[in-house]
């Protein structure tokens, strides 16, 4: 049997009394008329491509349906068991569906969540984007291929539960003793007794330790106590399941408990020991549930656990073209190059970049900038507390020289630092104003010519006015903060990203729908 989905273009007389009364919902209207442009036939191979040939048993589900119902589920915020309802109860749904009438859903809980993996394993969910992009610059009539872009992320809360060390650590314990257990034939807490580690076998490590958690000395013998308890957990491990570490999901278990002792215990300094890490580790774990969550920034002052969610907008048709998903705690310019490459794979470029300050030094920005691509940012500011700043010394890169306020000059390098010499800075009248040092050095970016050559131009009313123009992508954010929420739905960053592509081919069918 087939696995191409095949609905009727025209619609019954029945569906045009629905398609009458969606005033409220015109997505359905949009959605019933164009589904066979949308899911064309060579998107429809690319879908069937997932599965292998059909060789009896169950009937199997036309992909392409299951992509509709996805769709669906996103603009609407259900679950699967909800879609199964919807399609069961719902004649907007069984419309769009091509299943009117139907006393069944076309489709089981089971058949959904296996589609939904195999798309994320083949990855074609980013095929979301592009055909509601090819349709919306049909209905549209859009025919540029150099694109105005604009690139901006903001916070996605993880769904994983964020933990302190104890807890984490207690977490992942019971994890490791779970999966013993179960290969042993036994309850967990006569594990934990011959593991030596009973503390982690009540509702609460805490509560088991029944410490002043503010009291700095009973915090450290605590945790002297419970490493002396993962130890002994290790030595039985080793003893009595050595084998079984080497494979899942005993291994990874494991790997984890070790990525915590490592990540945040750093030896005490007084009296010996362990102690919880002073600062935080730059790859810190912070959940077990969800491993790949980090903390990030907003800005200086606010935090985040979870992960950052980026587009790439079309300026000119109002299309989002690109997404992507990184941890937390990445630089927003790691996701530039899957954002240009994104946009290139559907046959554009970007003529204008409109970008957020984060992705000014990615290397996928200047190698473009260097070939063409026009960048509109806002530099990085120049602060030195009321004092002189770069911008008010001469930078010659033709010379390779810098010049200070009172006329000194220094060698100049992109990537180096320019030190003017004690002898002149000592002296100088203008010291004061200058720094407090005792002598003055001035860091020179790599791409310092470039930062100038911004801060110029934001200073007219011009470059203002080219600022103001992501606007858009801000606002594309905004709306998938709405539509997707600011809590992750899944784990990891692979399934975010898929959530977040399909939420963007729901912005991009509004758009092609107005």
């Amino acid at each position: 049997m087939s696995l191409v989905w095949s609905p009727r273009v025209e619609t019954s007389d029945a569906e045009e009394r629905i398609l009458s009364r969606c005033k409220k919902a015109k997505l359905f209207v949009f959605l019933r008329r164009h589904r066979h442009e949308l899911f064309d036939e060579v998107f429809q191979r690319e879908l069937v491509g997932m599965y292998p040939p059909h060789r009896g048993g169950k009937e199997p589900v036309a992909p392409a349906l299951l992509a509709m119902v996805t769709i669906l589920q996103a603009w609407l915020g259900v679950s699967d068991e909800d879609a199964v309802e919807f399609a069961e109860m719902d004649k907007r749904w069984q419309m769009v569906l091509g299943v009117l009438g139907s006393d069944e859903a076309p489709f089981s809980q089971g058949a959904l969540f296996n589609f939904r993996q195999r798309l994320i394993a083949y990855d074609i969910d980013g095929r979301f984007i592009d055909r509601t992009v090819a349709l919306a610059r049909t209905t549209r009539g859009f025919s540029h291929t150099a694109l105005r872009a604009a690139f901006d992320a903001s916070p996605l809360f993880g769904a994983g539960r964020v933990e302190d060390t104890f807890n984490l650590l207690g977490h992942a314990v019971r994890e490791v003793l779970s999966t013993v257990a179960a290969r042993l034939g036994i309850d967990i807490e006569q594990v934990a007794q011959r593991a030596g580690i009973p503390l982690v076998t009540g509702s609460s490590l805490k509560a088991a330790l029944d410490i002043d958690w503010d009291d700095p000395t009973q915090k450290k013998q605590a945790l002297t106590r419970l490493l002396g308890q993962v130890q002994s957990l290790e030595a039985f491990l080793r003893r009595e399941m050595n084998e079984a570490l080497t494979t899942p999901p005993l291994k990874e278990q494991w790997e984890t408990v070790q990525q915590i002792l490592s990540q945040d215990l750093e030896p005490d300094p007084d009296g010996g020991g362990m102690r919880i890490r002073r600062g935080v580790s730059k790859e810190r774990r912070i959940s077990i549930r969800d491993g790949e969550m980090r903390h990030g920034r907003k800005s200086k002052s606010s935090r985040f656990d979870g992960f950052k969610r980026h587009l790439g907008l079309d300026l000119d048709a109002g299309l989002i073209v690109a997404a992507a998903v990184t941890p937390g705690n990445r630089p927003e310019g790691e996701a530039a190059t899957d954002l240009f490459k994104a946009v290139e794979q559907q046959g554009f470029s970007v003529e204008d970049c409109h970008i957020d300050r984060g992705y000014l030094t990615a290397d996928a920005v200047e190698e473009r900038r260097r070939t063409g691509m026009r960048v509109h940012c806002k530099a990085f500011p120049l602060r030195n507390f009321g004092r002189f700043t770069k911008a008010d010394f001469k930078l010659d890169f033709s010379a390779e020289r810098i010049t200070c306020p009172t006329g000194a000059s220094v060698s100049l390098l992109p990537g180096a630092v320019a030190r003017f010499p004690v002898a002149t800075c000592q002296p100088c009248k203008l010291r004061q104003q200058c720094t407090t040092a005792s002598h003055r050095s001035v860091s020179i970016h790599p791409q310092e010519p470039f930062l100038v050559e911004l801060r110029t131009r934001q200073r007219t009313p011009e470059g203002r006015a080219q600022l103001r123009k992501r606007t858009p992508v801000e606002h594309g954010l905004a709306h998938l903060g709405t539509t997707q929420g600011k809590r992750a739905r899944y784990l990891g960053v692979r399934k975010n990203l898929f959530d977040v592509r399909r939420h963007a081919a729901v912005f991009n069918l509004f758009a092609a729908a107005a």
